[in-house]
């Protein structure tokens, strides 16, 4: 069937802010579906109160609501827009809920909108927990014997009736949210309230809990005519027990045998086709038992989830961008292939590659937060890494985590205590990967690891082969010594050259050099969809050890522009904004934008975004081939955050030239000493400072600044252990902990203005001209983490002579540090008087909410600056705002019931949203200045 043209404009619902559980793969999903409607002509409007989106840029739909997402919002907009259909499978559990709280209110028929997609039944269906047990045995499947509980009465009913241990899974709730296992009747009570309590529908499932069975996915697309595609099956290496969002992934299944991957195939058809009324994506998890291989059906997702934009990223296949044109009438067979550009998208992708997806958790930023993984998802981002086979894949991810690995252990951080390691087995948390290859190199028995883990044997087998690489390695003494086909092989595994030096315990420059004096260098493959069968289009790659290679770089110039990795506290989706606004703009300005990073759940990781995507870790290594093979004229580090940033100074080593700012005036803002001695020099307001190195300097320095004081470590992210101590005894104790976990850094201990206001600038600077792009005061005192902070736009409350000042002191810091493109800059105001706190020259957090909040292309205007192809006045700067713009952090602090909530200098939240007031006497602004009284009271 063709396209059905009397629908001629869509509203898209997208997931809202950032948490655990939605996080900015619904932008990636968003993006991709309004870009694809756009291409049928269709007028599409957005809805969506996250500023640090692309789906909310005017580069991606028509019309933007950066609203709540309410009812309330979207009978706001069908007043003022002629909607025909309406989109909710592109927004995660946000959108599917809030579509269907519009239609239980008739808003949709009222205003002669129809669901597209999928309708509210099949929604029902799938959610409602009962009804979707009914119908899968209905259709001949087996789901676990369960039972629905709306009451605390009939919970404990059905859990004397199914025995433990169960689990608890919540109706129309995220990411597991208030979902568990219950070993021990004791614990019953406790979980079921929980569970009750999650449920917007009051509403739990009471089910016989199968720990230890397999877990796997499936991600299919369907179309009107009933035609079904499987994309991708997804297997994960943790077992049945943790949610999957928390547990390691592999593409394609690699324990799977033909009989039971044919029969789950089968099985996730018949329950798509199934759902009535769905043209679209679909994702379905199974459990399998290890032994007989039963099946039992765990749920369907009727709408793009967190694993389709990683299944999109793996195969090389747009679902999104698919199922937004399956839900406007088109069938599969009626569309391309986006890869080959030749083929039908009615085909399944093949892959001649491994992908493994690696969870990023941050349980460092929630004190007191039980690190066990379970029926609750707990990590804040995932990266996604491609090789030829599973150890090289799974080394790569181990590399992506920024958290300081070099691989798969053979690094810094191996365990030797083999009683914790066991114990870290059973108890799955977000190291048990690494503890599994400890407890393998201490000679715990696979067979041991098995029965703790439930982990696959063959997976087991896999990380014990690096363990007896690692045996014979050790013969050698030097990298000279390494035979080439043993070097070879080596590398084919994953291991990094700061691997293999740590095992011989040598630099790793001589492991390096070595690698290369024998020719050993990285090639790059594609990702084309179909395992090299047909010929294809797309310039997307990945890195391996073979003897083709299928990047052939242009003749043109060209610009790398270094992504900002997983998402975490402190590094979010604002980030990979502002990376795809640089790559445009880079574009836009003629030159070949080349794109590295390894987030398989943003926009910036798109196939269609730059003009050569490096699906690679942001890892010195891997960078430092890419950019030999490449050439290019410089590398971007403003926009990719700390990650990028981080890699400035190797990238000046190198002699390899940096575009924008230059790494002498990066590091001078990023030392916080030296920064402190350039403002004393330049005269501009700081609080009184010193640097420690160890404990008895640093209680030197707190004496003569004086409690109470702020104490931080150098080079940092989200004021990672960011502290205000108030004597000696609090400061020798954060100082011991500073130099436990980051033994070679120094601490700087800076003089705490108790009851300061705050205050920041973020802008553009030239070398002539400097913009303000913004100045935001924030709501809650000096103290509080700026990322935690609710901040307006424009300033409420501050003098016309603070604002002067802060003024005067931004365009001297940014002459100051020569800056060539963006600066963000804090300050703290006491009685008046401003000082400054610290400046960043790169890419801020803020720098999303300011551009969409005035409605200026900053990000543009930024690349091309840093670019030198031209200066600020040849750009028409007009800033559209009426009345205040609100920056509201949001936290996920539901995942985490017993952990530490009180807000600090050290960042929190997970995300934010945008919310608009016409004057200062708005009940919501009020009660966010009634917080900042309380706050000033404690």
């Amino acid at each position: 069937m063709p396209k059905d043209n009397s629908i001629k404009s869509v509203l898209i619902i997208g997931s809202g802010p950032i948490i655990i559980g939605q996080a900015c793969e619904f932008d990636y999903s968003g993006s991709q579906a309004a870009r694809s409607l756009r291409e049928e002509g269709i007028t599409v409007s957005l809805i969506n109160s996250n500023p640090a989106t692309i789906m909310t840029d005017e580069v991606t739909a028509d019309h933007i609501y950066l609203w709540p997402l309410t009812v309330e919002s979207i009978v706001k907009i069908l007043e003022e827009q002629k909607i025909d259909a309406v989109l909710a499978t592109m927004g995660g559990q946000t959108a599917l809920n809030l579509a269907i709280e519009a239609d239980k209110m008739g808003v949709w028929k009222k205003y002669g909108v129809r669901m597209i997609g999928v309708d509210v039944d099949a929604i029902e269906l799938t959610e409602n927990r009962e009804a979707f047990k009914q119908h899968v045995v209905s259709l001949g499947m087996q789901v676990a014997k369960s039972q629905i509980a709306n009451s605390f009465l009939e919970g404990k009913e059905a859990a004397q009736e199914i025995g433990f241990p169960l689990v608890i899974r919540p109706s129309y709730t995220l990411g597991g949210t208030g979902g568990g296992f219950v070993m021990r009747e004791e614990e019953f009570d406790e979980a079921l309230r929980r569970g009750l309590e999650a449920s917007p529908t009051h509403e739990v499932l009471v089910e016989q809990a199968v720990l230890g069975w397999k877990e796997f996915e499936l991600e299919l697309l369907r179309d009107n005519n009933d035609n079904v595609v499987i994309i991708c099956t997804v297997e994960n290496l943790d077992p049945m027990g943790i949610h999957t969002g928390d547990s390691i992934t592999v593409a394609p299944a690699m324990t799977l045998s033909d009989t039971a991957f044919q029969r789950m195939r089968d099985q996730a058809m018949t329950m798509m086709r199934s759902l009535g009324n769905f043209a679209g994506g679909c994702n379905v998890q199974f459990a399998i038992h290890p032994v007989t291989e039963e099946i039992i059906t765990v749920e369907i997702n009727p709408r793009v989830s967190r694993s389709s934009a990683l299944a999109s990223k793996a195969t090389g296949y747009p679902i999104a961008k698919i199922a937004a044109k399956l839900a406007i009438g088109y069938n599969l067979n009626e569309l391309k292939n986006q890869i080959t550009k030749t083929t039908s998208a009615f085909f399944e992708p093949v892959l001649d590659y491994v992908i493994v997806k690696m969870p990023r958790w941050n349980f460092e930023k929630f004190y007191g937060a039980d690190p066990t993984l379970g029926l609750q998802m707990k990590s804040v981002g995932e990266v996604m890494a491609i090789g030829r086979n599973f150890t090289e894949a799974l080394q790569k991810a181990c590399q992506s985590q920024e958290n300081n690995r070099s691989g798969l252990g053979a690094d810094l951080k191996e365990w030797i205590q083999t009683e914790d390691i066991l114990h870290r087995l059973e108890k799955a948390s977000d190291d048990r990967i690494y503890r599994v290859k400890d407890a393998l190199r201490l000679g715990v028995p696979e067979k041991t690891v098995h029965k703790l883990t439930h982990i696959d044997p063959w997976f087991i087998k896999q990380i014990k082969k690096l363990v007896k690489v690692e045996e014979r390695l050790l013969r050698y003494n030097v990298a000279e010594d390494i035979p080439a086909d043993f070097f070879l092989e080596l590398k084919k595994l994953g291991y990094s050259d700061a691997q293999i030096a740590w095992v011989l315990r040598i630099k790793e420059e001589e492991v390096t050099r070595q690698r290369k004096k024998l020719g050993i260098r990285r090639v790059y493959k594609m990702v084309d969809t179909c395992a090299g069968e047909f010929e294809a289009k797309t310039p997307y790659f990945y890195s391996t050890f073979d003897s083709e290679n299928e990047s052939i770089p242009s003749n043109r110039k060209k610009i790398i522009v270094l992504g900002s990795g997983p998402n975490r506290i402190g590094q979010g989706i604002e980030f990979d904004y502002c990376c795809v606004h640089g790559i445009l703009a880079i574009k836009e300005a003629g030159y070949e934008a080349i794109m590295i990073n390894c987030n398989p759940e943003t926009v910036s990781t798109d196939f269609d975004i730059a003009d050569k995507l490096y699906f690679e870790p942001i890892f010195w290594e891997h960078l430092e081939e890419i950019i030999e093979r490449e050439k290019p004229e410089g590398v971007v580090v403003q926009l990719g955050g700390q990650t990028a940033l981080k890699l400035a100074e190797k990238l000046h080593q190198k002699g390899i030239p940096i575009i924008g700012t230059d790494f002498n005036s990066m590091d001078l803002a990023e030392d916080r000493g030296r920064f402190s001695d350039l403002l004393r020099d330049l005269g501009i307001p700081y609080p009184k400072y010193g640097v420690a190195f160890d404990v008895d300097e640093a209680l030197d320095v707190a004496r003569k600044v004086g409690y109470p004081v702020l104490v931080r470590p150098s080079y940092v992210l989200g004021g990672q252990r960011m502290r205000i101590v108030i004597n000696d005894q609090e400061l020798e104790k954060h100082v011991l902990s500073i130099f436990k976990h980051m033994p070679d850094n120094k601490v700087l201990i800076d003089q705490f203005l108790e009851r300061a206001k705050e205050a920041e600038i973020d802008a553009i600077y030239d070398g002539e001209d400097f913009h303000i792009m913004g100045i935001m005061e924030h709501i809650e005192p000096a103290g509080i983490h700026s990322g935690d902070s609710s901040a307006v736009l424009p300033t409420y409350s501050l003098s016309e002579n603070v604002i002067e000042q802060m003024k005067f002191y931004g365009r001297r810091l940014a002459e100051a540090l020569n800056i060539k493109g963006l600066i963000n800059i804090q300050f703290a105001i006491k009685d008046e008087k401003v000082y400054v706190i610290e400046a960043n020259p790169r890419a801020s957090r803020t720098t999303p909410f300011i551009a969409k909040a005035y409605k200026v292309p900053y990000l543009k205007i930024a690349t091309h600056v840093m670019l030198g192809n031209k200066k600020l006045r040849d750009f028409k700067i007009e800033q559209k705002l009426e009345g205040y713009a609100i920056k509201v952090p949001v936290f996920s602090f539901n995942k985490f019931p017993n952990v530490d909530k009180n807000l600090g200098p050290e960042m929190k939240s997970t995300g934010e949203m945008i919310y608009y007031i016409k004057d200062l006497y708005d009940p919501y602004f009020r009660e966010l200045d009634r917080n900042r009284s309380m706050f000033l009271s404690r």
